[in-house]
């Protein structure tokens, strides 16, 4: 093939190389617009994993970058003047001029030609020149291609709010340095690093608000650099910050961080007299925040990837399929976790309330890629230390064993058993099944259990399956599954209080999720007469004495919960159920006091919660679901979680339940791991009350890495515990024996097993009976 390379980054030479190699019979030319030794930045790093790939893609290559690289295993953070410092971290720091020369060298051994000072004004020119059968497009962050092209890759660039310079300073860093300092209008930081025998990159970063207010947009270089000087000299040892920008004027050399998305790779064009393909790669298809030190790293790993592909001898267009297929997951891996990382830096503030040993966790563990255990890897030494810490000095365990006390309730580790719709209930009655259910689990370690959300009117459940507390027979079978918890384990057991609203109506959850019941549909009530979707009926709006009427209902229920013995009660506002119809402006199109603003739209499940705290045990705690994201266009945002945690908080709630979506049949939510953790993360340190994190967080390592960070203080876990009714018990026994000695095993369980096994028995054909009915048994509510 003629490939040519349109810019001489680490991508364009890289690829450039190794197709030679592959095939020498290749024409390979790569076009650069600057000269050999020119460029601009300072160092750039790679973990060692990246080292390990270039070894395996080239090792010769590998060998030189190697040799040239400067390495190191310590991350060091200085926070409020002190410093942690941990180990096993696995970076290393090269100049990225260095970097470029040994990938033109060795692109010069083998034989590609490099071209040199030449700016590419006109990409299909430059293709036809050279006869080009594949051109790739390595033109960078800026690239002119993929402008021009842009109705097929169809970009997304989002300007990142932080202002950043890249500096160099003759300062030995003997650890990947991050140093944080308070101003009179905000913190700056700096990410420092070594990457040759005696120079430094040296980062200076800070909201642009804080930037602009120091005056920062109004100096010219001498001056801006005179300011970092100024705010970071303890850490500079009397060495200069230096720039090697300097034909940049004013404040042009500090930049915010630009995140490029592309939703293809390709484009193929008509080009003397053939189909060429041209291919994004690098910076001009993706970036990643310096932050995680991966724009390099993707760079490289393109080329590996697509000249890989080559390497199987599969037409072109097939190896340009499976290559952008691939790669697009792999790099929207690191764009998730470069997503979270950029966000922890615009947010410093928010976790400046932190001790520096759990702001230091939180820094680290920032991308949610690096988790506890991946930690434990690094520096057992430091980690064994911080959970000592975590656990208040006592003998180091796992974060998700330690106890959290809230009013006058303590559990004794911070996993609970989240609410899920079993389904199982005969007029609101639950049965023996949801007995089973709730204790097997109460029995498997996890400090408390939740009840599925439960309504204080029959025409508040979402399915004739669904329980109720409207009755006294309700509460007779809730007080029996109340003190079989109490009497047989040591963990709590909480009543979780919502009525369906639009959502209600609909056949249980195996039939068709939120589907309509085919007969016997009852009245639908909501904020506003507005349908959940085409087919649902459509709700009569409440009126002011409907709201009195269902708050009476809703604090009967509570008391009814109270003397069932419950040791925790949760207010559903979220998922689109009545009262989340209230909160979002999707749902809420009310023009009296109840509507418009968003205090509006909190005031009557404001109302609602004061009504239930009112006649809630004082020493017994109270928390609220919330949606804190709608993830459909004119729903409530992140922004709006914030304040309505405020609300709620100014109202005595203890915690925020903190989920998302399913206000709307057009929600399209960004899964992921722990997709929702980072809202409860932002709650909890902005609003300064305790959070619920749920979501996708199906691992112990995932449960500890949170509450260890500070982002939640208790973890809400449904699915492997429906596969494993003992999850906690079997995930701390893995963890470590002195973790499972903190479970109550040897006890609770024991103690507790044979008046379970007689339940069992008891239900066993029932029990059968009902999972095959079920077919795939409970389903979580939470989604």
């Amino acid at each position: 093939m003629n490939i040519l390379c349109i810019g001489g980054g680490p991508a364009g030479l890289y690829f450039a190389l190794l197709m030679k190699q592959q095939n020498p019979a290749h024409r390979v030319t790569v076009l650069e617009r600057n000269r050999p030794f020119d460029t601009f930045g300072w160092g750039v790093v790679l973990s060692d994993q990246t080292l390990a790939n270039l070894q395996a893609a080239d090792g010769a290559t590998a060998g030189l970058i190697g040799d040239a690289f400067n390495h190191w295993d310590d991350i060091e953070v200085f926070f409020k003047g002190q410093s942690v410092r941990s180990g096993g971290h696995g970076f290393c720091g090269i100049g990225r001029k260095r970097l470029l020369n040994i990938l033109q060298d060795r692109c010069l051994a083998v034989g590609v030609e490099l071209v040199f000072e030449t700016e590419v004004q006109d990409d299909q020119e430059a293709a036809a020149k050279y006869n080009a059968d594949l051109v790739i497009a390595s033109d960078g962050l800026n690239s002119r291609i993929r402008t021009r092209y842009a109705a097929t890759y169809q970009p997304d660039i989002d300007l990142r709010q932080c202002r950043f310079v890249w500096l160099g300073t003759h300062k030995k860093f003997d650890a990947f340095t991050f140093a944080f300092e308070q101003t009179e209008h905000g913190w700056f930081q700096a990410h420092a690093y070594q990457f040759d025998a005696d120079t430094s990159t040296f980062i200076v970063e800070t909201p642009e608000a804080v930037w602009k207010a120091h005056g920062l947009d109004q100096m010219e270089q001498p001056e801006a650099i005179a300011f970092c000087e100024r705010l970071f000299a303890k850490y500079l040892d009397g060495n200069a910050l230096i720039s090697n920008a300097t034909h940049l004027r004013g404040s042009a050399n500090w930049i915010r961080f630009p995140r490029v998305i592309c939703n293809t790779w390709v484009h193929r064009e008509a080009i003397g007299g053939k189909p060429v393909p041209i291919v994004l790669m690098g910076d001009a298809a993706h970036t990643a925040h310096f932050s995680i030190g991966s724009g390099t790293k993707l760079a490289l790993e393109d080329a590996i990837d697509l000249a890989n592909e080559f390497a199987t001898g599969l037409p072109i267009d097939e190896v340009l399929t499976h290559y952008e297929a691939r790669r697009s997951v792999e790099v929207l891996k690191i764009q998730n976790a470069a997503r979270n990382s950029t966000e922890w830096f615009e947010n410093v503030t928010r976790y400046t309330g932190m001790q520096i040993e759990q702001f230091a966790y939180s820094l680290l563990t920032r991308s949610q890629r690096i988790s506890h255990e991946n930690l434990r890897l690094r520096d057992a030494q430091w980690l064994e230390g911080y959970e000592s810490w975590l656990a208040g000095g006592k003998a180091a365990v796992p974060p998700m064993l330690t106890p959290f006390t809230v009013r006058g309730l303590t559990l004794k580790n911070r996993i609970v058993v989240s609410p899920m719709a079993t389904y199982s209930a005969v007029d609101g009655v639950p049965q023996d099944f949801l007995l089973v259910h709730l204790g097997a689990r109460a029995l498997g370690g996890a400090a408390m259990v939740m009840v599925e959300m439960t309504s204080p009117t029959p025409e508040g459940r979402i399915t004739p399956g669904c329980t109720g507390l409207w009755n006294d027979a309700q509460q007779a079978a809730f007080t029996r599954i109340v003190q079989f918890v109490h009497a047989s384990s040591s963990a709590k057991i909480g009543m979780q209080l919502g009525h369906s609203g639009p959502k209600g109506s609909t056949r249980v959850g195996w039939e068709g999720t939120d589907e309509p019941l085919e007969a016997g549909n009852w009245p639908l009530l909501a904020a506003s007469p507005l349908a959940y979707g085409e087919q649902n009926q459509t709700p009569a709006a409440l009126s002011r004495a409907d709201m009195d009427a269902m708050t009476a209902a809703f604090t009967e229920s509570a008391r009814r919960a109270a003397a069932c013995g419950f040791d925790w009660l949760e207010l559903h506002c979220a998922h689109g159920y009545l009262l989340a119809s209230f909160i979002s402006p999707i749902t809420n199109q009310r023009t009296d006091g109840y509507g418009g603003s968003l205090a509006n739209r909190c005031r009557y499940p404001l109302e609602v919660f004061a009504a239930l705290r009112a006649v809630w045990p004082v020493d017994k705690p109270m928390s609220v679901r919330i949606s804190a994201h709608d993830w459909a266009p004119g729903g409530t945002t992140p922004d709006d979680a914030i304040e309505i945690a405020r609300l709620f908080k100014a109202a005595g709630c203890d915690l925020i339940d903190v989920s998302s979506g399913q206000t709307t049949r057009a929600a399209k939510p960004v899964y992921g791991r722990m997709y929702q953790t980072p809202f409860a993360d932002r709650i909890r340190n902005e609003v300064g009350i305790a959070t619920m994190a749920v979501g996708a967080i199906s691992e112990a390592d995932h449960a500890n890495s949170i509450i260890a960070a500070g982002r939640a203080d208790l973890c809400a876990i449904a699915r492997p515990h429906l596969a494993d009714p003992a999850w906690t018990l079997h995930a701390a026994a893995q963890l470590s024996p002195v973790a499972a000695a903190h479970t109550d095993w040897p006890v609770q369980y024991w103690s507790g097993r044979d008046q379970m096994q007689r339940e069992i028995g008891k239900q066993k054909q029932m029990q059968a009976a009902l999972e095959a009915q079920h077919k795939r048994g409970a389903s979580e509510e939470e989604g």
